[in-house]
């Protein structure tokens, strides 16, 4: 017996029917088809499946649907605007902070994560922030480079200016 759930999903309201066991990672890929969100090892412990529950970043490997029922949910796909890519998402390319890609979304979602709790932070302090995901092609400069070039642009670029976060 399935269970309705509303969740907000990059600003869209999405209704579904689900199963009580259905991850959230699933329900993201499978029923709403949002494929950014990576499957890395289903146990809480590569975060390429990392999106913000409520602003706060989670790997939605280990969370119900149904736990996000009434909440909103940020996935990669909800980074770039109006065909335009986000900060982050400029700043890894910019880096070269994409190695192969597997780890990237979740990467992004925990750099959008720390900076709006940390908006110009230390390399320590992105690498703590960063801890729960990992990079199979162990690219971490890159991607620390990519997150400190990212919150300088946050912080000083037109995207500061215009409100975009």
């Amino acid at each position: 017996m399935g269970h309705r759930i509303a969740v907000t999903v990059n600003g869209t309201v999405r209704e579904a029917e689900v199963e009580p066991r259905l991850l959230l990672v699933h329900f993201l890929r499978e029923v709403l088809g949002l494929t950014g969100t990576h499957i890395g090892c289903d146990t809480t412990n590569c975060g390429a499946c990392t999106v913000l529950l409520d602003g706060r970043a989670v790997k939605s490997c280990t969370i119900f649907a149904v736990q996000a029922d009434g909440r909103a949910v940020m996935t990669v796909e909800g980074l770039a605007r109006d065909g335009q890519l986000h900060p982050i998402q400029e700043a890894f390319h910019r880096q070269h902070g994409l190695q192969c890609g597997f780890c990237t979304p979740g990467m992004m979602m925990a750099a959008y994560a720390l900076l709006q709790r940390l908006p110009d932070p230390t390399e320590e302090q992105i690498r703590w922030g960063i801890a729960g995901n990992l990079c199979r092609c162990t690219g971490y400069v890159n991607i620390v480079a990519a997150i400190k070039d990212a919150a300088e642009k946050l912080r000083t670029g037109p995207a500061a200016v215009g409100g975009r976060s």
